[in-house]
């Protein structure tokens, strides 16, 4: 059964593992693949006058990020921070593999959640040809303490785009030293958490919330393409794209990003 003491961590200690501020319809974001609740500081500052807004670490960055597990397991999670946070319906922002947990808990909870934002995310499935390589890329991880500093550079013109590599080097350095420090353990089971996910497409016909799906035009780990597909395949879902931004949107243009968002906000649940 998905959740154990890992979820019960998040009903326990939520005031440690989220930051939350403003007053009013709840949001609740969720990061990506080597990020952290840090990377929703841009959405958190400019929605709060209107919105009480919360963002957690998931498991890859707490004390249980060594032991396996996966989306199910992360959408308990997401549950019982919603609990714990005493959440009623809030509008779920997912960033990558966060919009992965968005989407399933939504769809296996449709009376919990209040609307959908995906941040560079899918519902799509990696193709087998992406499995592997993902796989071979984080396999050196497996049972490792450090994540090697040229894996790390590496990594980083997956999740930034070309324009912000060139335009804000110091912003990819400083995420860049943040996964050095990490754990290679903790890194190859986040990855290996969503690897081989089934795809949700043909589902999303089941969504009883609205959907918007905001995407970095140079976004070369998610294309774009995907993004869009998967607003086609919402009942109200809507795509919007943010030029000079790759997979990390929020992050590199973030004042494009929240216009999107607080538009989105504003139509399904109102300003406070």
């Amino acid at each position: 059964m998905p959740g154990g003491a890992p979820t019960a961590m998040y009903r326990e200690r939520i005031d440690a593992l989220s930051t939350v501020s403003g007053d009013g319809p709840p949001v609740l974001c969720l990061h990506g693949t080597l990020m952290d609740r840090t990377m929703f500081e841009p959405q958190r500052r400019a929605l709060a006058d209107d919105y009480r807004v919360a963002a957690y670490d998931l498991r890859a960055r707490t004390e249980h990020a060594v032991d396996p597990y996966d989306l199910d397991d992360l959408a308990a999670d997401c549950l019982a921070a919603m609990d714990a946070l005493g959440m009623d319906r809030p509008v779920l922002v997912g960033m990558s593999m966060g919009g992965f947990v968005a989407l399933r808990t939504a769809l296996a909870t449709p009376e919990r959640v209040g609307g959908l934002v995906l941040l560079d995310s899918t519902g799509a499935p990696h193709s087998p040809t992406q499995q592997e390589q993902y796989a071979a890329l984080v396999e050196p991880l497996a049972g490792q303490s450090t994540v090697p500093g040229a894996m790390a550079e590496g990594i980083a013109e997956t999740l930034f785009g070309e324009t912000t590599r060139t335009e804000r080097p110091a912003l990819v350095e400083d995420w860049v030293a943040r996964w050095r420090t990490y754990r290679g353990e903790a890194v190859y089971n986040e990855v290996h958490s969503w690897l081989d996910r089934p795809g949700l497409l043909d589902r999303l016909g089941e969504l009883g919330c609205p959907l918007l799906a905001v995407h970095g035009a140079e976004d070369t780990a998610i294309p774009p393409e995907q993004g869009e597909e998967t607003a086609r395949s919402a009942p109200t879902g809507r795509f919007e794209l943010v030029e000079g931004a790759g997979h990390s949107a929020n992050v590199e243009r973030p004042r494009a990003v929240n216009r999107h968002v607080r538009a989105f906000l504003e139509d399904i649940v109102g300003p406070r």
